[in-house]
């Protein structure tokens, strides 16, 4: 009998759960979606090999396993499930997973006041490893009641980690953060159990308060490979944790470009995407085919406010996609909400060219004559979205592979 093994949950096309475990070497993994009412009979069934559980399921699956592993019992949350001797045996390997995504990152809650945001399956799991190791004092947020977002700043100001396990920020709707990181002078070190995006808006805050900070994919990957080791009872090494989290970054994060108009986004872009293998986006492009028309008639006629609108409108829907290089217009920096959609889900390079060497024909703003304000103004905002600065001063050939090695060693 060919056995099931894959991810339970409700709703999954954010997962990256299968390609994940397909690397493991468990190719026949997949996604199974139920609602509510269909989870007892299906994990009644008796080809159900191996199982992972994600939200809302982590605690309703527990009343359907015949053993429960005394950690997973202890946490009060189930995300790994296995068929023995006919038996449905429950485990937690999420706390695997979480422990190991904060020491990667140097984060230690050993002694800290720690605060996790959220209440679900995934708390429970921070809060049994916060214990583990020996937490100060831990505080759960949640909506309502005497620890809510409301009162954060007056009762736990002094809060030293803070670890998010709800699903704000989450793909797709990656517009939001759970809390105001301002609001926690004492904060140290931050958590996002959120794999996807790469950089919420939680963990892109902190980052710019220079504040240590760790995203859940590390932690997705290694709870996977404990799961499997329980799914075949085999060992599994550590670094193969490390070997497909380099790899699903590589595949799924957005390479961005912005720079001046004329510093050979597009053409670096074009070689990039030759030299990768992922798809080229050409953001000016995209507008042109939405708008029906050139950017100098969208500027002549509607004016630059209406064109910067439509940038907005089609950046965020492109950078909500994964894995591609996209090549940016000039002034795509000048809002912060596109250099806060870039990168989210990107890798963002900087393409540097002396003023002289900016070519303006087609350019409405470069035709004006006023590149060095042009630069000036635009300056700042290329230095606070770019990870990278690449000088594109010999061919774009090089340039691309300048670009292409920098992003394969992050």
């Amino acid at each position: 009998m060919e056995k099931i093994y894959g991810l339970l949950g409700r709703t999954l096309g954010h997962s990256w759960s299968a390609p994940i475990h397909r690397a493991l070497g468990c190719e026949g993994y997949r996604l199974i979606e139920l609602e509510p009412e269909a989870l007892g009979d299906f994990l009644r069934r008796e080809d159900v090999g191996g199982l992972n559980v994600t939200i809302p399921y982590k605690r309703e699956v527990m009343q359907y396993c015949d053993a429960i592993d005394p950690a997973a019992e202890a946490i009060g949350s189930v995300n790994t499930l296995v068929r023995r001797d006919g038996k449905l045996v429950g485990y937690n390997t999420d706390i695997d997973g979480f422990l190991y995504m904060l020491r990667r990152a140097g984060i230690s809650l050993k002694g800290k006041k720690v605060l996790i945001l959220g209440s679900g399956g995934a708390s429970l799991t921070a809060r049994a490893a916060a214990r583990a190791e020996g937490a100060r004092e831990i505080v759960v947020v949640s909506r309502s009641g005497p620890d809510s977002y409301e009162n954060l700043a007056d009762r736990h100001g002094d809060a030293e980690v803070l670890i998010n396990t709800t699903p704000v920020g989450m793909w797709p709707h990656m517009d939001g953060a759970p809390v105001d990181l301002r609001l926690l002078p004492k904060l140290e070190a931050a958590a996002d159990v959120i794999y996807n995006p790469g950089r919420t808006n939680l963990l892109l805050q902190a980052e710019g308060l220079g504040i240590r900070h760790a995203g859940g994919l590390p932690m997705l990957v290694h709870q996977a490979k404990r799961a499997e080791e329980l799914f075949f009872d085999k060992t599994i090494p550590d670094g193969e944790t490390e070997k497909i989290t380099a790899k699903l970054r590589r595949d799924m994060t957005n390479l961005v470009l912005v720079g001046m108009p004329g510093s050979g986004k597009t053409t670096v872009g074009q070689e990039l995407a030759r030299l990768s293998g992922k798809p080229f986006v050409d953001l000016d492009g995209e507008i042109v085919k939405r708008a029906g028309k050139p950017i100098p008639e969208i500027f002549a006629s509607e004016g630059e406010g209406a064109f910067r609108d439509l940038e907005a409108q089609v950046l965020a829907e492109t950078c909500a996609k994964s894995g591609q290089i996209i090549a940016t217009g000039g002034g795509a920096v000048l809002r912060e909400e596109n250099r806060t959609a870039m990168r989210r889900t990107g890798r963002i390079y900087r393409l540097c060219r002396r003023l002289e060497d900016l070519p303006t024909a087609g350019r409405p703003l470069s035709q004006a004559g006023k590149l060095e304000e042009m630069e000036r103004l635009r300056g700042p905002l290329y230095e606070a979205a770019a990870d990278a600065d690449i000088w594109n001063d010999k061919s774009p050939e090089e340039t691309a592979g300048r670009i292409w090695r920098d992003f394969c060693e992050q």
